[in-house]
């Protein structure tokens, strides 16, 4: 009898392809499929087993584990808490080339992409995504469905709170906050505090326009 995780991954776009090569390394886990409403028959050879309406019969059928890979932070933290209702134990995605540290804290359903760095004492909360190469340093806190860019930089003791998106190549300095469901864009510099809902952009970044909705 098999030990290993029967898992279903919710979406079938880019992200989860990565979320793919990433589960295909860990030995733990056995992909069953996918769910996304594509017509497409499959996605790097694992089959599309129908839309998320299936997920009651999967669980029925014995497969108690899944992932949300899902880019879009608010689509992501809506389907992830929907499956944990449905009883799913959500899994991480946790490259075997990156690093986390020993004395780091992880939440459930959360990413972390190939060559990225969680350092001592970073807390990671469920649902988040620590995208290809972005290193989070020392203390900081990545809260529930962020999403860090590919090879973004975090000093120590940030703050990302809830939902927000650190687009590729930003870079964050030490003790900054990141208002809630906030987007710093690709590129930019926060060397201050960042409000929720908004976009910030530019080096240093500054408040382009709020975010409603």
């Amino acid at each position: 009898m098999s030990s290993k995780k029967k898992t279903v991954i919710i979406g079938a776009g880019g992200h989860a392809k990565v979320i793919i090569d990433i589960l295909q390394l860990d030995s733990s886990i056995e992909i069953v499929g996918c769910t996304d409403k594509s017509e497409k028959q499959q996605i790097m050879g694992v089959p599309i087993l129908g839309d998320d309406s299936i997920l009651p019969a999967l669980f029925a059928a014995d497969i108690h584990h899944a992932f949300v890979a899902i880019g879009d932070n608010k689509l992501r933290f809506k389907i992830a808490v929907q499956v944990e209702k449905l009883g799913f134990t959500l899994v991480n995605a946790i490259s075997p080339f990156a690093y986390v540290a020993p004395s780091s804290q992880l939440g459930a359903g959360i990413a972390i992409m190939h060559n990225a760095v969680i350092n001592a004492e970073a807390r990671v909360h469920r649902y988040a995504v620590i995208n290809t190469g972005a290193t989070i340093d020392h203390e900081s806190v990545i809260e529930r469905a962020c999403h860090i860019a590919p090879g973004t930089t975090l000093s120590g003791n940030v703050h990302v709170k809830e939902g927000s998106f650190l687009g590729t190549g930003s870079k964050v300095i030490d003790g900054v906050t990141i208002g809630a469901w906030s987007i710093l864009g690709a590129g930019s510099v926060a060397i201050r505090h960042i409000p929720e809902s908004c976009v910030a952009v530019g080096v240093p970044a500054r408040v382009i326009k709020q975010i409603h909705g």
